[in-house]
């Protein structure tokens, strides 16, 4: 099993935060892992991508040009990325803020109204995890409380009262996709 991921949108996002906990809860499930950030140097409201390799075998480069998964949260990155998404792969969008739909109908499209959920649920520092829980119930390549656990080694001590709501989030933005 290999899973080649780009996680991109504006900074500010949780794009980096919600790759790195996904690259962490990884490691945890003893996988190999690949974490690179890019970024502009105006990381809020700057554009702001991740790729995330997870693997069982070891991974060769941590470069990529083609992903098997793009989850993709605002328009300029759904026009740099929609193109690098492999044949069969699948390209994961927030549709707040997206003017011009996905136009590829050689993937599979998968629409995830994580702002409108977030904005209902009144914490929207749970963006991100709402997302991350819709991407884990369409590929379960790490477990929810893998990803947890994952928060917990990743968050500062000071944070760790919000683990129950990051958990809600993750649950929540499975009930979003089928």
């Amino acid at each position: 099993m290999t899973q080649e991921i780009i996680i991109t949108g504006f900074g500010g996002q949780g794009v980096l935060s919600m790759g790195k906990i996904l690259a962490y809860a990884g490691l945890l499930d003893g996988l190999e892992v690949s974490w690179m950030p890019s970024y502009g140097p105006e990381q809020r409201g700057g554009t702001a991508n991740v790729t995330v390799i997870l693997s069982d075998e070891p991974i060769s480069s941590p470069v990529l040009d083609q992903y098997d998964i793009a989850v993709i949260l605002n328009q300029q990155s759904l026009d740099k990325f929609e193109s690098h998404v492999k044949p069969g792969g699948t390209l994961i969008y927030d549709p707040y803020g997206i003017h011009r739909l996905p136009e590829r109908t050689d993937i599979k499209v998968v629409e995830v109204k994580a702002t409108e959920t977030t904005i209902a649920s009144g914490n929207l520092k749970a963006y991100n995890m709402i997302l991350l829980g819709a991407l884990l119930k369409l590929y379960p390549m790490v477990s929810p409380d893998t990803v947890i656990k994952g928060l917990e080694k990743t968050l500062p001590q000071r944070h760790h009262h919000l683990i129950p709501m990051n958990r809600a989030a993750i649950e929540q933005g499975a009930t979003l996709v089928d």
